[in-house]
């Protein structure tokens, strides 16, 4: 089976062309002006851009934390990604202190394995260092997982300085990469018990409690422990300009350092947190929590100048009643924020048609830059003979306003309700198949697991 998708723009992260795009079977067959039918299906795709498909390498699907367990799993929440025009996420597998990394992998693919609507892939993540995790690390490069997450707070999860030191240098024999959470987790226990002290149990006190130097430390504190292991690394949802600064400063260093952001750090201020409706103010707990609108602008600069790589969305969602278990106590909020369905519409609006950045960025940062970056490549991100046929169809003309009721995410609500975008995806193609076709589904759970390799970025 053949499919010509005709009279399109075909966008890359070095350049936009008019080309037609020839799919058979699971892959691109050829790219090129004028291609003849040849007896395919043709598609007239005229006037609209042909993206590879997004990747979003940070998600959290059916995870367990904080007494409760997201509302999406992966089920709802790759139904909600492929709607948005991610065709591939990276999901973090999350052993428990005490388990193997073997016992989360397999875990998570009992969660994942023939419920995914997108293709799906794994990061390892470790919060134990010892000699039978150590053992454990060739087994995952051979499973087809290169990169891993490490976290600076979160006392279930976070990991010290020696044995984050030991784990980067075990990963570096073998060109793994690892992204890291940053916070200085001992200055905020210390803010939050201040803030309780004093009564204040309102959503409001959890920015107050992260505020940007913490983010800052802890992100200058892990580039100098990567400085001395000489090992490449990802900070991943970066939130503030002084955060930004100790990367340019590490980089300067010669250090090889890496950066995602997330779209609501993008859109979103600390505002949000200061409404006195609850429900309103706790839907947007998530950490690092949303920051000023000077932060946005600097995010933005370094997303048109290449200091950032990545804009992934760290989607971990809750519905409002769960957010609801905070009241009272601002620390008993679950954190985090649906957002893998929305991603690309909000990228394309507020960075390439507001003029802050070009398609071709967007394409860089939504769907090359990650596919290299976690070893996808070039089987993912790039549309050329013999890639997966992974295609966002997106119709700059096509306008449309953002709410609950369109999305797939069990969240139940969108922190961008009531936006207008600018243009919309019409089709999404799963290797080959026509999964999404002007916002109905037409393909059930047809994702696989995507094996990588060592990182191409």
């Amino acid at each position: 089976m053949k499919t010509l998708l005709k009279g399109g723009t075909v966008v890359s992260a070095a350049a936009s062309r008019a080309a037609d795009v020839l799919i058979e079977g699971e892959k691109i067959l050829a790219v090129g002006e004028n291609l003849p039918a040849d007896g395919a299906a043709v598609v007239d795709v005229t006037g609209k851009l042909l993206f590879p498909g997004f990747i979003d390498a940070h998600t959290h699907f059916d995870l367990d934390v904080c007494n409760t367990t997201t509302a999406d799993n992966f089920d709802t929440g790759t139904r909600s990604a492929i709607h948005g025009g991610t065709t591939l996420v990276i999901d973090f597998a999350c052993p428990n202190k005490g388990e193997s990394l073997q016992y989360g992998l397999d875990l998570w693919h009992k969660k994942a394995d023939g419920r995914s609507s997108c293709d799906y892939g794994f990061h390892m993540t470790i919060d134990d260092w010892n000699e039978a995790i150590r053992a454990e690390i060739p087994a995952m490069f051979a499973a087809g997982i290169p990169s891993f997450k490490m976290y600076m707070t979160y006392p279930a999860m976070m990991i010290g300085d020696q044995d984050m030191f030991c784990a980067l240098q075990e990963l570096k024999k073998y060109g793994g990469i690892a992204g890291v959470h940053c916070e200085n987790a001992g200055v905020i226990d210390a803010l939050i018990a201040a803030h309780k002290a004093a009564g204040q149990t309102a959503p409001s006190s959890h920015p107050e409690c992260r505020p940007n130097p913490l983010e800052a430390e802890a992100v200058a504190h892990l580039l100098r422990i990567t400085e001395v292991a000489g090992v490449p690394i990802v900070i991943v949802h970066l939130s503030t300009k002084e955060a930004l600064l100790e990367v340019m400063r590490a980089r300067a260093r010669g250090q090889q350092v890496y950066v995602e952001t997330c779209p609501h750090y993008l859109l979103l201020d600390d505002s949000v947190y200061y409404q006195e409706d609850y429900s309103a103010a706790a839907r947007y707990i998530c950490a690092p929590p949303m920051r000023k609108k000077e932060d946005q602008e600097v995010l933005w600069k370094a997303l048109a100048n290449g200091t950032i790589q990545t804009v992934s969305t760290d989607h971990c969602s809750f519905t409002l009643q769960q957010k609801d278990a905070g009241r009272g106590d601002f620390t008993k909020i679950p954190g985090g924020l649906p957002g893998v369905e929305t991603r690309g519409e909000l990228l394309y609006t507020a960075g390439v048609a507001a003029g802050r950045i070009t398609k071709e960025q967007m394409c860089a940062l939504l769907s090359e830059n990650p596919a290299r970056l976690y070893g996808a490549y070039p089987r993912k991100g790039v549309i050329v003979p013999g890639s997966d046929a992974d295609l966002v169809v997106y119709d700059p003309a096509a306008d449309k306003t953002i709410t609950a009721g369109t999305q797939l995410s069990a969240a139940g609500y969108t922190p961008y309700e009531g936006w207008r975008t600018k243009g919309s995806i019409a089709q999404v193609y799963l290797r080959g198949t026509l999964a999404v076709d002007h916002g109905e589904m037409k393909a059930g759970p047809i994702g696989t697991y995507i094996p990588r390799h060592p990182s191409a970025l």
